[in-house]
């Protein structure tokens, strides 16, 4: 399909993570962008001050004259994430609109290039943001869509240079929800975890590790796998026979890491393969996770021939992905960490992380269940995982596309949690807690909006405690 010729498109969802780079890749082409979103945030203000138009309420009057007024050339985007019942869905879905998934679209324009994707339950947002940095720093010609905003370029959208009179790489966050990896194609795949998650879409462990097969199955036979290896340990392979493959992980399998030591600020390892050995690797991203992310980053920038200098010089500069093991405040007195982990495994990963750097310090961590499914399906593991903090405040469960399910609330967690302080708090009792206690490595987590929680803390940091 030839995007330029359209006359415009609209995006239903168009604040989320991935929709927001499909409509900033569009803008990028000149062609009209409108959409809609349930609430305004500081995201969709952005969009509109790039040039889209936006608006916040789903009835069939908000949709723009320009959009609604003729079927021709107008491309409809939506997610899955919007309501089936939603009334400006259900105004295309009724006309002769051309409509699609984000997956299709996505899958679409990655078709005709060499496409890296990086799939998992969980680190596929670093690593995708880590090898699309590591290639585009040594100046390999790269485009990127990512399901969180980099800090080094501001943007879940990295655009390759057309000037170029080379291909692009695109590296692309691959997703599990509702099977939308499943419209990639890739030249290289990553899988980075295989968890139970999104019981709600697959409703068997089974289904979800058989469509991660599904998804590997799909990369070209010419190209090449890299799998965490907890991971392969639960994947059928012979649903992929005849793909090379290379398994990871922290401390086994034919590429690990060696020599790990946690600072404050950063993670300093060694990266062994079968091929070579790069020592003291400095990564300013804390967390082991995120060492472990750097080895199928590490490993994807040597497929793609960069030498060990460039990536070293590359990954000095990587400053992450905001929300993931973002600190916000360090200091002697008090230490300040916002992060999305929603997954008691990522939560496991992170909370360990932030002991093995502050293992003699009170951690405090401020929680928000993200899904009533996911908290209900996952309760003993979601209060296990909390339990390596020394006090845990609950905030009540962000339903996102759920409606509420009976007997499911952020309290159930409370007696599985080990700790001796833990309390379930509402939004605007949690700064006057935090001011009478004593804080000294404080950590926001959540996929919800807990975001709206990091500037508030902030400036309390900055008024009250430093």
């Amino acid at each position: 399909m030839n995007w330029k010729s359209l006359h415009s498109v609209y995006f239903l969802g168009i604040g989320g993570i991935g929709m927001s780079a499909l409509a900033r890749w569009f803008r990028h082409l000149g062609v009209p962008v409108y959409g809609y979103d349930k609430t305004p945030t500081a995201f969709t203000q952005q969009l509109q001050g790039e040039g889209m138009t936006i608006n916040f309420e789903d009835v069939v009057d908000a949709i723009p004259t320009a959009v609604s007024s003729d079927t021709k050339n107008r491309l409809i985007i939506w997610t899955p994430a919007i309501p089936k019942d939603s009334l400006q869905l259900n105004f295309f879905k009724s006309r002769d609109y051309l409509l699609k998934k984000r997956s299709e679209v996505l899958g679409m324009i990655t078709s005709q290039m060499t496409t890296v994707a990086v799939a998992g339950t969980h680190g596929k947002t670093t690593t995708s943001s880590m090898i699309a940095h590591l290639l585009k720093h040594a100046g390999i010609n790269t485009a990127a869509f990512l399901g969180g905003v980099t800090q080094n370029y501001d943007s879940n959208l990295i655009l390759h240079d057309e000037a170029k009179n080379e291909a692009p790489i695109v590296v692309v966050e691959a997703d599990e929800f509702d099977r939308s990896f499943l419209q990639l194609h890739p030249n290289i795949s990553v899988v980075t975890s295989l968890d139970a998650d999104h019981l709600d879409i697959y409703e068997k462990v089974e289904e979800m590790t058989k469509s991660f097969g599904k998804f590997l199955a799909q990369t070209n036979k010419k190209g090449q796998a890299f799998i965490q290896n907890n991971a392969m340990t639960k994947l059928d392979r012979s649903q992929f026979e005849g793909l090379a493959t290379l398994e990871y992980g922290l401390t086994q399998g034919s590429i690990h890491a060696a020599n790990i030591r946690a600072g404050l600020a950063s993670f300093t390892f060694d990266y062994l393969s079968q091929k070579i050995e790069l020592k003291d690797i400095e990564l300013k991203v804390p967390g082991f996770h995120n060492v472990e992310n750097a080895l199928a980053a590490i490993s994807v920038a040597l497929y793609f021939g960069l030498k060990p200098k460039e990536i070293r010089d590359g990954l000095n500069v990587y400053k992450g992905v905001k929300r993931r093991f973002e600190i916000i405040h360090q200091s002697e007195d008090m230490v300040y960490i916002d992060d999305y982990a929603h997954h008691p495994e990522e939560i496991r990963a992170f909370l360990s992380s932030v002991k093995a750097m502050y293992p003699i310090k009170k951690l405090t961590v401020i929680f928000q269940p993200h899904l009533y499914s996911r908290t209900r399906d996952f309760a003993t593991e979601f209060s296990e995982s909390l339990s390596i903090a020394d006090e845990v405040i609950l905030m009540e469960i962000y339903p996102a596309r759920e409606l509420p399910i009976e007997g499911v609330s952020s309290t159930m967690l409370l007696d599985g949690i080990a700790c001796k302080e833990k309390q379930v708090l509402t939004n605007g009792a949690i700064l006057d807690h935090l001011k009478k206690s004593t804080v000294e490595v404080l950590v926001t987590l959540g996929a919800g909006d807990i975001d709206r929680m990091v500037e508030p803390i902030t400036n309390w940091i900055r008024d009250e405690r430093i």
